[in-house]
C-alpha cells in the first residue's frame, strides 16, 4: 500500500509556472506507475500526465503537452509535475495517483491510490 501527499499548489498569473510535488510512503514506491489528474469545479476528474515505474514511458493529455512535465525520484519517493505557461483553464484541484500497472495509464480506473489534492488557481 502507498500513501500520497501533494503540495505546491497556489495562485499564479497566466503564463507563470508552478511545480507540484507528491510525497509517497511505502518501501515499494518504485514499483508503482504514477499519474497526475485534475478536477475543475463542475467537471469530471481528468488525466493530466503519467509515467511508468521505470520512468521509461511518459503520457500527457493533449491540453498540457509541451507545457507540463512529469518526473519522479524513486530514491526520494517523490513525483513532480512541472507546469509552465499556465492558463486560466488549468485551474483545478490536482491529484497524484499510483497504479500497480504499466499500461493504459491515461485511464483513471487504472489507479489504486490517491492523494488528497492540491488547489491550483491561474488568474487571467
Amino acid at each position: 500500500q502507498v500513501q500520497l501527499v501533494e503540495s505546491g499548489g497556489g495562485l499564479v498569473q497566466a503564463g507563470g509556472s508552478l511545480r507540484l510535488s507528491c510525497a509517497a510512503s511505502g518501501r515499494t514506491f518504485s514499483r508503482y506507475s504514477m499519474g497526475w489528474f485534475r478536477q475543475a469545479p463542475g467537471k469530471e476528474r481528468e488525466f493530466v500526465a503519467g509515467m511508468t515505474w521505470s520512468g521509461g514511458i511518459l503520457y500527457y493529455a493533449g491540453s498540457v503537452k509541451g507545457r507540463f512535465t512529469i518526473s519522479r525520484d524513486n530514491a526520494k519517493n517523490m513525483v513532480y509535475l512541472q507546469m509552465d505557461s499556465l492558463k486560466p483553464e488549468d485551474t483545478a484541484v490536482y491529484y497524484c495517483a499510483a497504479s500497480t500497472t504499466e499500461s493504459s495509464l491515461t485511464d483513471i480506473r487504472r489507479y489504486d491510490y490517491w492523494g488528497q489534492g492540491t488547489q491550483v488557481t491561474v488568474s487571467s
